[in-house]
């Protein structure tokens, strides 16, 4: 049963009772991905790949250098931590804030720009292909 703007009927219904489940299921799933991240003392931002996404390596460039060397340091204790099959110690776990944001603003600045920059018709400073 369709409506006269094309959509399906009774969709706002559906979502209604399908959104709490999806919600807490996120919940859930960032709880899981905190837990794994905090084993081997990453941020969440420190997965982000510079060399799949112009706008994080345009991002660290931006950062300050100490929190470069800071993400640096934390990735080689991961790899560490990895190839010795360990974890951090639980008083290091505790420490760890996983979920404490440091390249994500930087990246939706650079994304704004971009916008504006794709409204007047410029190019990125840095364009180039990823290969």
């Amino acid at each position: 049963c369709r409506t006269r703007t094309g959509g399906m009927a009774g969709r706002g219904f559906l979502s209604k009772l399908v959104e709490p489940f999806y919600a807490r299921m996120a919940l859930w799933y960032q709880a899981e991905v905190a837990v794994e991240l905090k084993k081997f003392g990453l941020r969440y931002d420190d997965l982000l790949d510079p060399l799949q996404n112009l706008d994080v390596e345009e991002a660290l460039k931006r950062l300050p250098q100490e929190e470069v060397d800071l993400r640096n340091q934390r990735i080689k204790r991961a790899m560490d931590h990895s190839m010795k099959h360990t974890e951090l110690s639980a008083e290091m776990k505790a420490l760890q804030t996983p979920y404490d944001f440091y390249i994500d603003p930087v990246v939706k600045e650079i994304e704004a720009e971009n916008m504006e920059r794709a409204k007047l018709g410029t190019s990125k400073p840095y364009a180039r292909t990823i290969p």
